[in-house]
């Protein structure tokens, strides 16, 4: 059973920065992508980065320069460093797998406010 667990979330200014962390149970390497959705309060979830298994890497052009996914396979986690944070990025950050199926983390709250 694959388990995903984020943490880093929280409050941060307009222009902060933040990293958040998705802790897999077992290795990383297996997954075919790993990447981070969000969804804000009455909106749908949406895709904000991915990283495949051989280092593809997108992102939404709403977050395109400002966040950075990465993965350190040795401590299998899947990070998102998040900067120049806007009111607008205000929403809880899901981690998720893909192998077979979906797997999903359960969410860390970002919200950014002044």
């Amino acid at each position: 059973q694959v388990q995903l667990v984020e943490s880093g979330g929280g409050l941060v200014q307009p222009g902060g920065s933040l990293r958040l962390s998705c802790a897999a149970s077992g290795s990383i390497s297996r997954f075919d992508q790993l990447a981070w959705h969000r969804q804000a309060p009455g909106k749908e979830r949406e895709l904000v980065a991915q990283i495949t298994r051989s280092d593809t890497i997108y992102y939404d052009t709403s977050v395109k320069g400002r966040f950075t996914i990465s993965r350190d396979n040795a401590k299998d986690t899947v990070y998102l460093q998040m900067n120049s944070l806007k009111p607008e990025d205000t929403a809880v950050y899901y981690c998720n797998a893909f192998l077979y199926r979906y797997y999903w983390g359960k969410g860390t709250l970002v919200t950014v406010s002044s």
